[in-house]
């Protein structure tokens, strides 16, 4: 008789041989049968408290290894409540790969427990949508899911199993195995050399490096490219860090509102080169740069090109690929030349990045009580100095407080939000840097109310073991939306803006962290050191000047987008 096996251990076999180390996850019937059979392998899960969490810190595992991270989730309730998550993933461009759970095929429309048409709701956020109706086939499903969230631009893939097909056995030598890995760095040489020559033209280039540079590895080739030409660069998104911000060409962050030289030279160039990055809000739909300038976009994904503003010269290029063959065509002679060209524009944007930093100096030193967000930013920033820290970002006007502060030397040290916006990312995103960085340490940055999502899951840190330090801006309430309504309406609608002064610390220490209440900026430092010292998961609850209006939300009035 031929030997035989389930559907749930041809899933947990694919997922063992694919060496995933970690899947996110909350129990349910409809995923126990893959349960059963990742049980004692090595495969963790991690069970969270919310499936919500679950996409979250599968999305960060993603952004951080720039590898899909594994979410798994159960049918109906369970689906709906990764939602976010996903979206969040196909924003930010993160290779995820969610396995959900379903009804059995032959209790489709009967009413069964959670049934729901869940492939439909999903479609538009994913890559791709797979139902597997045959166990047969499902290593070649998980192969398929796999292969398409990492390859081309990344992104999340949505994987179904009903539960019958789980359950039921099949003769092995019925099953068909098969497991690729697409790696490639496709370039345009010929687009290359245009580029060089529009280089060559310009007096006063612009780049700005965005997530594709970091996903798709290209840090040395993108250090390499702005050494060779003298050009000025600007980081964006997960792409920051790629090169250092203490390099003498790159001018830190791209997002425009952030103290430094992005606005002066956004104006005034003529020559824009935007890789791997996308033309959105953070530079006012391209509004922002000046109309008579030039524009080359380079990306992965051919439909992103020209989104929001005419590009003179559009690339469909892998970032890595297409750095390395610019690279090659730079010839010592021609480096020298656009160096020495470059060098007075370059003095003019050192010295427009000075004076917008002195400006900020005032808020980023204030002494007030209580204490003003920037200070808190900075207190942050300087403490979180050691190569391997991670800094993690969640709230409105809290994550644009410190976009607005942090130093970047390093890549994938640096999480928020994105361009979706979605709060309730910090808890998750922390815990999953920590569990992937055991070693290093790992400090949120919340605001009062993007705390509240995912509350429980300094639970799940602290069962965990997962000793993070998570600081809280706490304003009273939701500050961004309050500050937007003040400046578009003329007045804060309490309901649904203020929360009042909640002792976020003591609710901590119930669940078995540590907490300390911060009302002086000059205690900052020292609950910073002492929470890090504990080695526990700790919650610094800081008292912030619930007036100060953020540069963010000061656009959202502007642009009538209203987000919690």
């Amino acid at each position: 008789m031929a030997e035989t096996i389930t559907g749930a251990e041809l899933a947990a076999q694919a997922l063992i041989e694919r060496k995933v180390d970690t899947i996110f996850s909350l129990s349910g019937g409809h995923i126990t049968p893959i349960y059963q059979y990742l049980e004692g392998s090595d495969v963790k899960i991690f069970d969270t408290r919310h499936e919500q969490s679950a996409l979250f810190m599968a999305e960060a595992w993603g952004k951080l290894t720039r590898k899909p991270g594994v979410a798994m989730v159960t049918a109906g309730p369970g689906f709906t409540n990764a939602l976010t998550g996903v979206a969040s993933a196909h924003f930010s461009n993160t290779p995820l790969v969610l396995i959900a759970g379903c009804v059995g095929l032959d209790n489709k429309e009967k009413l069964d427990l959670q049934d729901m048409p869940q492939e439909a709701v999903i479609n538009p956020m994913v890559k791709k949508t797979l139902v597997c109706q045959k166990p047969e086939r499902i290593n070649e499903y998980i192969d398929i899911a796999f292969r398409i969230a990492q390859s081309g631009r990344p992104g999340p893939v949505y994987l179904e199993f009903p539960i019958d097909v789980l359950n039921t056995p099949i003769q092995k030598d019925t099953v068909k195995y098969t497991h690729t890995h697409v790696t490639s760095n496709p370039a345009d040489s010929e687009k290359a050399a245009e580029l060089m020559e529009m280089i060559q033209k310009a007096e006063k280039p612009v780049v700005i490096a965005g997530s594709g540079v970091w996903q798709s590895h290209a840090e040395a080739e993108m250090k390499s490219f702005i050494e060779k030409t003298g050009m000025p660069l600007f980081t964006s998104l997960s792409g920051r860090g790629v090169v250092s911000d203490d390099h003498p060409l790159c001018f830190e962050g791209a997002i425009a509102i952030r103290p430094g030289c992005g606005f002066a030279a956004y104006i005034e160039t003529d020559l824009i080169i935007i890789l791997g990055s996308r033309i959105c809000l953070y530079y006012l739909f391209g509004d922002i740069f000046n109309p008579a300038a030039k524009m080359v976009q380079v990306d992965i994904e051919p439909e992103e090109i020209g989104r929001n503003r005419t590009i003179d010269l559009p690339i469909v290029s892998d970032a890595k690929g297409f750095l390395h063959v610019c690279n090659q065509q730079i010839n010592d002679q021609v480096e020298n030349e656009l160096n020495l060209k470059f060098a007075p524009w370059i003095e003019t944007l050192n010295t427009a990045h000075k004076d917008s930093k002195d400006m900020t100096q005032k808020d980023w030193q204030s002494e007030n009580i209580p204490i003003h967000p920037l200070r808190l930013a900075k207190e942050i920033n300087d403490f979180m100095d050691q190569k391997t820290d991670i800094v993690v970002a969640d709230g409105g006007d809290t994550t644009t407080w410190m976009g607005m502060t942090r130093t970047m030397t390093h890549p994938g040290r640096y999480l928020d939000y994105g361009i979706y916006g979605s709060l309730a990312v910090g808890l998750p995103y922390a815990n999953a840097a920590k569990l992937l960085n055991p070693d290093s340490r790992v400090c949120l940055i919340t605001g009062d109310g993007s705390v509240g999502f995912n509350f429980m899951e300094f639970e799940t840190a602290v069962r965990k073991k997962l000793p993070i330090v998570v600081v809280i801006s706490n304003d009273l309430g939701w500050g961004m939306i309050r500050h937007s309504q003040e400046l578009r309406i003329g007045h804060a609608i309490e309901n649904g803006t203020f929360i009042g002064k909640v002792d976020y610390h003591k609710m901590v220490e119930a669940i078995g962290g540590k907490g300390f209440l911060v009302e002086d900026p000059k205690d900052i430092k020292h609950a910073l050191k002492e929470a890090f010292a504990s080695k526990k998961v700790c919650c610094i609850n800081v008292m912030t000047d619930p007036t100060t209006v953020s540069p963010g939300s000061t656009m959202l009035a502007n642009v009538g987008a209203y987000k919690a």
